[in-house]
């Protein structure tokens, strides 16, 4: 398998271009190079500068206008960058452009997932889907990889060895890709024969957008050391612990957050462990109210989980606005006639307008601090409880309750015996 794309010990100096387009407005725009410089921040880079250049539609050569290439060439020659990234996917024309215009290592936004993805993967599982996401992208960009021999290609009768190795490295890689699906379909089926080895457990699986506390949440829960970071796609693989909330046992999933973008051969290959959201009878939406699109995370969100478990899913869900205590808002004064934004709304508001709108089926936490946790517990006993009941309608819970347990330490030895 190819390296990873950043792969050096030292951190890489880079720069971030994305457009300003009539379907992406400049503040949308300026949203994405925060994001994107968070991956790359992820993945080891140093973000040193932004560009963002206003056009009707992406340059079809070089993706940015023939001045703003300029600006940006002589930005990387004077202060020494080494990696140019790009907030949308390039075409094998556009980087092979670029790379010869700038001479520097040239990446887009799905090809710096994949690097972040390798570097995260533990697993066999997690490392399997890595590398058939990789070659899946590489794939259609091979021919950029022999442009040295490009005088060699050409019409009829001018096919030379360039183009016969070019169709050499796609069967290879096809037949990689074969072998990769093959082990996959494999590994889907040991984790379906997991899956119901686990017995008539109702499974309860935490999803939301990638750095929003989900395992952070699970750790609390479960009371587990699931691993935990302030960085994009932390967790890959899917932990699953068994949780008792007063009598009543279940099975918690944490899985791979969402991001904006996300390309579909990759949602693709992460197919076996997104079935632990497909088999969950319950959904824990994880959401970072203190970021300010948290809107716009729960939309990518649930548009993923419509592709990954259909639009008409009908699975019970929760939703948990998370990181309240990193919340903050700015309220306005009675003499500001500007108009009233997202940024002048307090967590009252929120509260009331969110509960409303989910007929009060959400919670406030901090999963950090351990606010309102009790709340979510007690909400997650009730949803869980009801799909137990559903399942054993004539069986009783599995364990006793605490107060019964204390009825049972206080009772005379005589009854007991």
């Amino acid at each position: 398998m190819k390296e990873d794309i950043i792969s050096n010990p030292v951190s890489e100096r880079t720069v971030l271009v994305g457009l300003i387009t009539p379907q992406q407005p400049e503040a949308k725009a300026n949203e994405y190079l925060d994001e994107l410089a968070f991956l790359a921040d992820t993945a080891g880079a140093v973000t040193e500068k932004r560009f963002l250049q206003r056009v009707d539609y992406p340059n079809p050569r070089t993706f940015v206008g023939k001045g703003k290439l300029e600006e940006i060439q002589q930005y990387v020659e004077e202060n020494g960058i080494g990696l140019v990234i790009f907030d949308d996917d390039l075409t094998t024309k556009q980087v092979a452009n670029l790379e010869r215009e700038l001479k520097v290592k040239i990446l887009d936004r799905t090809s710096l997932i994949l690097d972040i993805f390798a570097k995260r993967a533990q697993t066999a599982n997690a490392k399997t889907q890595v590398e058939l996401a990789q070659y899946q992208y590489l794939l259609p960009r091979l021919t950029r990889m022999w442009t040295h021999l490009e005088r060699q290609r050409g019409g009829i009768g001018m096919r030379g060895p360039g183009e016969t190795q070019i169709e050499t490295d796609r069967r290879i890689i096809l037949d990689k890709i074969s072998r990769l699906k093959a082990e996959l379909a494999r590994i889907d089926s040991q984790k379906s024969i997991q899956r119901k080895n686990r017995g008539k457990l109702t499974r309860v699986a935490l999803v939301g957008y990638t750095n929003v506390g989900k395992s952070t949440l699970m750790n609390l829960l479960s009371k587990s050391d699931v691993f935990a970071e302030n960085k994009l796609f932390a967790t890959l693989d899917t932990t699953v612990r068994k949780v008792i909330i007063d009598n009543l046992p279940f099975l918690l999933t944490d899985t791979v957050g969402f991001i904006r973008k996300l390309p579909t051969h990759l949602v693709n290959s992460f197919k076996s462990t997104l079935d632990e959201v497909r088999d969950a009878d319950i959904l824990v939406h994880v959401v970072d109210i203190s970021h300010p699109q948290f809107e716009e995370q729960i939309e990518v969100v649930n548009r993923t989980l419509a592709d990954i478990c259909g639009k008409d899913n009908d699975k019970k869900m929760i939703v948990v606005f998370n990181k309240v205590d990193a919340f903050s808002y700015t309220p306005k004064d009675e003499d500001d006639l500007t108009p009233r934004t997202k940024a002048n709304v307090s967590l009252d508001e929120l509260k009331a307008s969110w509960m409303a709108k989910l007929s009060d089926n959400c919670v406030f936490i901090s999963a950090k601090e351990q606010t309102n946790i009790d709340e979510l517990r007690k909400k997650l006993y009730e949803m869980a409880r009801e799909v137990h009941m559903q399942r054993f309608p004539y069986n009783d819970f599995l364990y006793q309750t605490y107060e019964d347990l204390e009825s049972d330490d206080t009772a005379p030895t005589s009854d007991k015996e």
